[in-house]
């Protein structure tokens, strides 16, 4: 199908929405009222909890559609949206509260395409990971609103350069072939981040999220990972070194099914900048060291994109239903992408998971790992992979499959227990090691070369 087809196809799959949605500016309280709104209109498919509270106490709270609320169904993947995240770049905020209502609205609705995301999809939504920041900047309101008014949070930091270094310890690693996933931790990590990235780094280690996306404001684009330059010698904030991972290929497609979906994202010109087809690598725009979307990538099974979705920070009332329409086929194209690449159980002979068993696909240096059920899921492009499974105590098993371009391959594993000889016996095997060895050393020259091939 033509790229300039699928939006408008997907358009058309989504219904009008059945309810009058109020395109306002929602404070903190009116924020809280229409999440809890949402719930009570569709009780069965949705939850509500708090991953902790904002420097001033505000709950962050997340919304969750599935059709087993606050269960997680082995092979069903789960996806996070992120909004608010910067204080005074609202319109994040004010979307993922439109699409809240809308998934509900729609379920009710019968819409076959929401019932089928939310029936085979765990979806997770926080519209506002910076509260407090949000206040003040809602205090100045759209118009008189400063470029910085609110964008950190009640402590003044940003929040989008708190998170652990991840991104420096990985490249020390690749040099020395150290691990390319799962990146430890520093020590002291949480003395060094504020209340409201520690619930984030808590919530994502919980969860096995699989795709996500977070939402700001001040320009228009698709920015994908690495945000980091590898390269160090630029001292400037501003730095143009395009410094991709290595799923570098399926991040872009992953931006451009956001672009592409929005109504002029793709275009490619906005807010005075140029991002051929609507998206950018981090680095590649400028260079920022500890954002949220590189820790995902590094710390996380999570592949997260950051979407920059207005020139107009705190755009006006008048514009949201505008912007509304602008985004929706895209935030709901864009959950679609967690169904791709490959998904299955890792389990031992007696057909238990086993958890935290390490996925590799060759010739892509970035592993993934299993939820505690045992159920993994790779995002990959169609194409044909060699992948293997491995865990401690258990002998690897290698496969090779094919991706297509629709739903994920299911390939399962099955790992046999390594066995582990006696004592006695590794004793004797090393001495016949030894005897060899021996033997090989005392064989006439001439013979030797005579067996060589």
């Amino acid at each position: 199908m033509a790229r300039w087809l699928r939006p408008l196809v997907g358009a058309l799959l989504l219904l009008e929405g059945a309810a009058a949605l109020s395109f306002l500016h929602h404070r903190y309280e009116e924020l809280v009222q229409a999440l809890f709104r949402v719930q009570s209109h569709c009780p069965y498919v949705t939850r509500i909890y708090s991953i902790g509270r904002s420097v001033e106490g505000r709950h962050l709270y997340v919304l969750e559609f599935s059709d087993y609320p606050g269960i997680h169904e082995p092979l069903e993947p789960e996806f996070k949206y992120v909004g608010n995240m910067h204080g005074n770049e609202v319109l994040g905020r004010e979307l993922l509260l439109q699409l809240s209502e809308f998934l509900c609205e729609e379920y009710r609705r019968g819409n076959e395409r929401i019932t089928r995301l939310i029936h085979d999809t765990r979806i997770h939504i926080m519209p506002s990971m910076n509260p407090d920041g949000y206040e003040v900047a809602a205090k100045q309101g759209p118009d008189s609103n400063g470029y910085l008014t609110g964008r950190n949070n009640a402590n003044g930091v940003d929040l989008n350069r708190n998170f652990p270094d991840l991104n420096t310890l990985m490249y020390y690693s690749r040099e020395i072939s150290g691990p390319n996933h799962h990146i430890p931790l520093p020590d002291n990590w949480k003395s060094q981040v504020e209340p409201e990235t520690l619930a984030v780094i808590q919530w994502i280690s919980s969860y096995n999220f699989v795709l996500s996306a977070n939402l700001h404001g001040g320009a228009v684009v698709a920015n994908y990972p690495y945000d980091k330059s590898q390269d160090q010698r630029f001292r400037s904030h501003r730095r143009t070194v395009n410094t991709p991972t290595p799923d570098d290929k399926l991040f872009q497609k992953l931006a451009k099914t956001y672009s592409y979906a929005h109504s002029w994202m793709h275009r490619g010109w906005n807010c005075g900048d140029y991002f051929a087809d609507g998206i950018t690598n981090g680095a590649s725009w400028y260079s920022l060291s500890k954002g949220m979307q590189d820790f995902n990538y590094l710390y996380t099974n999570c592949f997260e994109i950051t979407l920059e979705l207005s020139c107009n920070k705190f755009p006006p009332e008048e514009d949201l239903e505008r912007q509304w329409m602008a985004n929706r086929e895209a935030l709901v194209a864009f959950i679609e992408e967690v169904h791709q690449g490959i998904k299955g159980m890792v389990s031992d002979e007696n057909n238990n998971g086993i958890a935290g068993a390490v996925i590799s696909v060759q010739g892509i240096s970035h592993d993934i790992t299993s939820g505690d059920m045992g159920d993994y899921f790779r995002l990959l492009l169609p194409g044909t992979y060699t992948i293997t499974a491995s865990a401690e105590g258990y002998q690897p098993l290698t496969v090779t499959t094919t991706v297509g371009p629709a739903a994920p391959s299911l390939v399962h594993f099955q790992l046999k227990q390594e066995v582990v000889r006696k004592p006695a016996e590794r004793k004797a095997s090393g001495t016949r090691m030894n005897n060899k060895a021996l033997q090989k050393k005392v064989v006439p020259r001439a013979t030797r070369r005579g067996t060589q091939r």
